[in-house]
């Protein structure tokens, strides 16, 4: 089947025209640093798709946040689009844009089936000890809280990935996926399922991110609110925008922040300091969860791209057998033809992979797989 994958991320639109049953790309156009010219991005974007519609059966679109209703993909009509409205603010950077992009789509390509595919729903395996916080069960039931986790659709694809590669029953492997890009999170996958992340009933909560502070006391918080009398959209601007990467260094971009780094701007050396120390403590976290590990890999942006990140969030990790080869590590490539490098020494009993994100492939095939039910 052939499905048009439009994902919309915070500051990025991609889309990619792909033939479900071999996985090839047919064609595929992307758009960064969008900010407001998100209409005109989508429409550059639709541009070769309007004129022969009939190349496309489908369309799939992802969303950040399904909340507990939506745990695998809809097909998309008003009323479905109004109950994911209703989610916005809980991912105000991601789902407002994405349904602006969707509305676009839906206009462009009235005559095809559109689907929704949630970053949410591989998290919905979470067992009640990982996805509730420790707060009164009145008051988690009134505002509906509790952990979601999200980047659900790239780690539900390296879960994939690794065990096609490494040959292995996925029910047979506790992995532990690193997606790290300009949003961050870690999953532990057990038999296949997801049983912990580090997001939780929002995309704030976790690792140091581009924007996004991560764990954070919440007396922190209250204090910001008592003494500098900030209110809730003022708080949300910080945690949101002007945190993480961006509000210890001025910016997100972690190339240029390795490379001042190097240079001896120590503003950047302790902002990759507590990025890494932030991903090794949920490596260790998990691996304790699970019993053992047997596989840690590394995705999205930061992970597919920086050996230095890869390398510095692996070390003191010997306890549990994970041990890096330095070379593979630096030599590592990943492509279409080459989406899965081998990152460990001969001496490592934990597999350590480089995973290509290919979050385009895996909307499409769940889109397909919604239109055959």
């Amino acid at each position: 089947m052939r499905v048009l994958a439009l994902n919309c991320g915070s500051s990025s639109v991609k889309s990619a025209l792909l033939d479900t049953s071999s996985g090839r790309r047919l064609q595929e156009v992307h758009a960064e640093n969008v900010g407001s010219d998100l209409d005109s991005a989508v429409d550059l974007l639709l541009a070769p798709y309007r004129a022969d519609q009939g190349a496309i059966e489908a369309v799939a679109h992802r969303i950040v946040h399904g909340g507990e209703k939506f745990v695998e993909p809809v097909r998309l009509d008003d009323a479905v689009l109004a109950e994911i409205e209703q989610l916005s603010h809980l991912a105000p950077l991601h789902n407002p844009p994405a349904l602006a992009a969707i509305q676009h789509a839906r206009a462009a390509l009235p005559g095809l089936p559109h689907f929704a595919v949630f970053d949410t729903a591989f998290h919905s395996t979470l067992p009640d000890h990982a996805r509730e916080y420790a707060l009164p069960a009145d008051v988690r039931r009134r505002y509906g809280i509790r952990r979601f986790g999200f980047h659900g659709i790239n780690h539900s694809h390296v879960a994939r990935s690794v065990a096609a590669h490494l040959e292995i029953d996925p029910q047979k492997l506790r992995i532990i996926s690193c997606h790290l890009g300009n949003g961050a999170s870690v999953t532990a996958i057990e038999q296949g399922r997801s049983v912990d992340t580090s997001m939780g009933m929002t995309p704030l909560e976790g690792l140091v991110m581009g924007t996004r502070a991560g764990d954070v006391d919440p007396g922190v918080l209250l204090q910001l609110q008592r003494s500098d009398d900030l209110d809730a959209d003022e708080l949300d601007d910080l945690l949101n925008k002007r945190s993480g990467l961006k509000g210890l260094t001025g910016t997100n971009d972690m190339r240029e922040i390795e490379q001042r780094a190097n240079a001896g701007d120590q503003d950047c050396v302790l902002a990759i300091d507590m990025y890494v120390h932030r991903v090794r403590k949920y490596i260790g976290a998990y691996a304790v969860a699970m019993g053992g590990v047997d596989v840690i890999a590394f995705t999205a942006g930061v992970g597919e791209h920086s050996a230095l990140i890869r390398r510095r969030c692996l070390e003191r990790l010997e306890f549990i057998c994970a041990v890096l080869d330095p070379t593979r590590n630096d030599s590592a490539k990943l492509s279409t033809e080459h989406p899965i490098a081998n990152l460990g020494a001969p001496s490592s009993r934990v597999h350590l992979l480089a995973v290509r994100a290919d979050e385009e492939l895996a909307m499409a095939r769940a889109a397909a797989s919604a239109l055959g039910k």
